[in-house]
C-alpha cells in the first residue's frame, strides 16, 4: 500500500523549517496560504496561476482595505508556496504587483510622557517596557533574552538573532541594573522549582539541544522574562515555559497610556521610536543610534530626524517673531 504524500501545509510547515523560518512566519504563511485556497473555492494552487493571485491580492486591496505590508505578507507568502514547496518557478512570479509602502512617521512620546507612562506600569511589565525605552529593543528582542544575554557589570545586552537574525550589542540602564537583579532572583526561584519537578528544559535554536542535551536546564539560557504557566510547543510537542506573551505586552503599555491620558496611540514600539529620538536629542551622533537600533541602512535611523522637537526642520515660524 503505498503511503500517502503529505498534505499542502505540511509541505509548506516542512519547506519553512528546513530554512530555519520562524514560528510567526510559518503560522502566517500557512495562514495566507489556506485563505487563498478559500477565496478561490478550495481549488488547488497548481490549478491556478498569475490571474487568481493577482484577484485574491486586489480582494485584499479593495474591499479588505489592509495595508500594503499585510498585501506584501500575503504575497510573499503565495511566492514561497509556489517556488519552494511546488516547485513551479515561472516567470508570471516576478511580475505580481508590489504594494508600495507609504512613508510615515513614527509616533514619538515626549520625555515627560514616557515618565508619566513607566511611572504607572508596574513589576514585570514595568520593567518590560522600562527595558524597551531605555535599551531601544524591539519587543521579541527583549521578551527572547536570555540570562546569559545581561552583561550587568558592563553594562551591557546583547541582543541574539536579532531582525534579520543579527546579534548586536546595546546599552543597559543603570537604574535597571536592581531591578533586574531583583527580577532574576525571583526567576531562579521559578526556574529551580521546575527543575525539582523534573521539568526545567528551554526551548534551545537549532540543534543546540541535540549538542548539548542538558543546557537547556542551566541557569543562563533561561528566558529573562519567562511565562507563569507552562505550555506545549507546537512544533516538538514538549511542554515547557515560554517567554510571556508580546500580547501581555501590548496591551499593558496601552492600558498604562490611557490611564496617563496620552491621546497619541501607544505601542511597545512606540518606545523604541523614543529612544531613537531622544537620544538624537541629546546630541549623539546618528551612526551610534543605527547601531543601537541594529538598522542596516542609516536611511532607517534618518527618519527620527523628522520627528526632533524643533518644529518644520528647526525653522521658526514667521508668527513667533511677530
Amino acid at each position: 500500500m503505498e503511503a500517502k504524500s503529505p498534505k499542502l501545509l505540511d509541505q509548506m510547515r516542512e519547506a519553512i523549517r528546513v530554512r530555519h523560518y520562524s514560528i510567526r512566519t510559518e503560522e502566517a504563511y500557512c495562514d495566507w496560504t489556506r485563505r487563498f485556497i478559500l477565496f478561490h473555492d478550495k481549488r488547488h494552487p497548481r490549478e491556478m496561476g498569475a490571474s487568481e493571485i493577482s484577484a485574491f491580492l486586489t480582494h485584499l486591496a479593495n474591499e479588505r482595505h489592509v495595508s500594503a505590508a499585510t498585501q506584501n505578507q500575503a504575497k510573499s507568502a503565495l511566492l514561497f508556496l509556489y517556488r519552494q514547496v511546488l516547485g513551479m518557478d515561472l516567470p508570471w512570479l516576478d511580475e505580481i504587483v508590489q504594494a508600495k509602502r507609504s512613508a510615515r512617521l513614527p509616533v514619538v512620546l515626549t520625555p515627560r510622557e514616557v515618565r508619566d507612562l513607566l511611572g504607572t506600569t508596574q513589576g514585570t511589565m514595568g520593567l518590560v517596557a522600562g527595558l524597551l525605552y531605555g535599551t531601544g529593543m524591539r519587543l521579541l528582542e527583549c521578551l527572547r533574552l536570555r540570562v546569559k544575554d545581561l552583561e550587568l557589570t558592563r553594562r551591557e545586552i546583547v541582543i541574539r538573532a536579532g531582525k534579520g537574525n543579527k546579534d548586536r550589542v546595546t546599552v543597559l540602564p543603570e537604574n535597571l541594573v536592581l531591578p533586574l537583579q531583583k527580577h532574576l532572583a525571583r526567576v531562579k526561584a521559578l526556574h529551580d522549582a521546575d527543575v525539582a519537578a523534573g521539568l526545567g528544559a528551554v526551548y534551545l535554536p537549532d540543534a543546540l539541544a541535540v549538542k548539548y542535551p542538558q543546557a537547556g536546564r542551566q541557569w543562563g539560557w533561561q528566558w529573562v522574562f519567562p511565562s507563569p504557566v507552562r505550555s506545549v510547543d507546537p512544533r516538538s510537542g514538549v511542554e515547557r515555559r515560554h517567554h510571556i506573551y508580546p500580547e501581555s505586552v501590548q496591551r499593558a503599555v496601552r492600558e498604562a497610556a490611557r490611564r496617563v491620558g496620552i491621546a497619541k496611540p501607544c505601542t511597545p514600539h512606540v518606545l523604541r521610536h523614543s529612544f531613537a529620538t531622544h537620544l538624537l536629542q541629546a546630541g549623539y551622533d546618528i551612526r551610534t543610534v543605527q547601531e543601537l537600533l541594529g538598522h542596516s541602512d542609516v536611511k532607517t535611523t534618518m527618519i527620527y530626524t523628522h520627528v526632533l522637537n524643533r518644529g518644520g526642520r528647526g525653522v521658526v515660524s514667521p508668527l513667533d517673531a511677530l
